[in-house]
């Protein structure tokens, strides 16, 4: 059985076994259940436990009507609940009071599920942005997946700080080039290499790394290198530079790019064409991103904090070169707010959130409380 599921249904058990239990799980919301069966009975216990509270029997034991009430409250969201199904909750549930480490199983899977969603909902709307060369839609994703990530480490009690993922961890295999990309990077440089001016256009926010293809990244970068100099900047000193960088002799270019390279007319702005090739960058390394977090979230291992904080660190990218697109576009820097600012950072509250999903047992043990007959254990099957 699905250690998940296993541990929802320990939690619900434990709360039929022993209402008191809600107390301890305060900071454990309905949403954060897989199943909608469980989110609907957890909801049920939440309001019954809001309007009556559960009054033991004269004899300890839990009423019968706590869960044939939180069954019927239950069934008005979801059916096929019944009491054979109460009866394999509390089968499920070894310890009542070790309820806060079955709801921190049941939040570590709320936040997996939650960070894979976001993720691949960032990768559906960069393939979709990437065949109509926008870029805003891709952006708004990443901002709510920014969000969610802090607000999920708050919900687990964590601080939202970036963490680098481990040198082992999955490879996400590069996008391939498309044909309009690799042919917006052509021409950039071959405008680049035949009007003088036009280096100082794009200078200040392309990167060789904007080029979706590597050897086009490689002679931007020997180009710029030229600028960067002083030096002029034809068909003669890009070749020069190109082949003092040993890009020819490691087979980075060949010779026949670069006279397609520089061959052209070289005509267009070098401005357009460089906003078309950053655009591209934004989507991809939002893709990048996107494809990366999800593997870290598909992962079982990672604890919870750790995983937010590594795809925090995974989106860093994206904050660079969307910086440099919109000093591109001329465009006014968003005024943005951290998650979790470093002035509003309550470490207390963290230890109390980590504490409370931990059982504190009793300074004398005892029993777990006795429930109606009706809600007992199930008998073993009859071989």
């Amino acid at each position: 059985m699905d250690a998940l599921l296993k541990g929802e249904q320990a939690l619900l058990g434990a709360v039929l076994l022993d209402p008191a239990q809600l107390d301890t799980l305060a900071w454990l919301t309905p949403a954060d259940f897989y199943r909608p069966a469980h989110r609907a009975l957890f909801t049920a216990m939440r309001t019954l436990a809001t309007e009556r509270r559960p009054v033991r029997e004269a004899d300890g034991t839990v009423p019968l009507s706590w869960v044939t009430d939180t069954l019927a409250e239950a069934g008005r969201e979801v059916r096929g609940l019944s009491a054979s199904y109460a009866h394999t909750l509390i089968a499920a549930c070894p310890r009542p009071h070790n309820a806060p480490v079955y709801g921190r199983m049941v939040l570590e899977g709320a936040i997996h599920r939650t960070v894979l969603e976001h993720a691949l909902r960032l990768e559906n709307v960069a393939r979709t942005d990437a065949e109509q060369h926008q870029v805003e839609g891709v952006l708004h994703h990443a901002d709510i997946l920014t969000g969610v990530l802090g607000d999920l480490a708050r919900h687990w009690g964590a601080e939202p700080r970036p963490v680098p993922p481990p040198a082992t961890g999955p490879a996400v295999p590069p996008s391939p080039v498309g044909p309009e990309e690799a042919e917006d990077e052509r021409f950039l440089l071959a405008v680049l290499v035949n009007q003088p001016a036009a280096m100082a256009e794009v200078y200040e926010w392309l990167r060789p790394g904007d080029f979706a293809d590597a050897g086009h990244g490689q002679v931007y970068r020997c180009l710029g290198a030229l600028h960067h100099r002083g030096e002029p900047i034809d068909e003669v000193t890009a070749v020069w530079e190109v082949q003092r960088r040993g890009l020819l002799a490691d087979g980075t270019i060949s010779r026949e790019q670069l006279d397609a390279l520089f061959g052209g007319p070289g005509a267009g702005s070098a401005e357009w064409l460089g906003d078309q090739v950053i655009r591209s960058s934004v989507v991809r390394t939002a893709a990048g991103a996107a494809a990366a977090i999800k593997a870290l979230a598909e992962g079982s291992t990672t604890a919870p904090g750790r995983l937010i904080g590594q795809a925090l660190h995974v989106l860093g990218p994206l904050d660079e070169v969307r910086t440099r697109w919109r000093t591109a576009n001329q465009l006014p820097s968003p005024a943005t707010e951290k998650a979790d600012p470093a002035g509003h950072s309550d470490p207390e509250a963290r230890v109390r959130a980590a504490l409370s999903r931990s059982p504190q047992p009793p300074s004398v043990p005892r029993a777990a409380p006795p429930v109606a007959a009706a809600t007992q254990r199930a008998p073993a099957r009859s071989r």
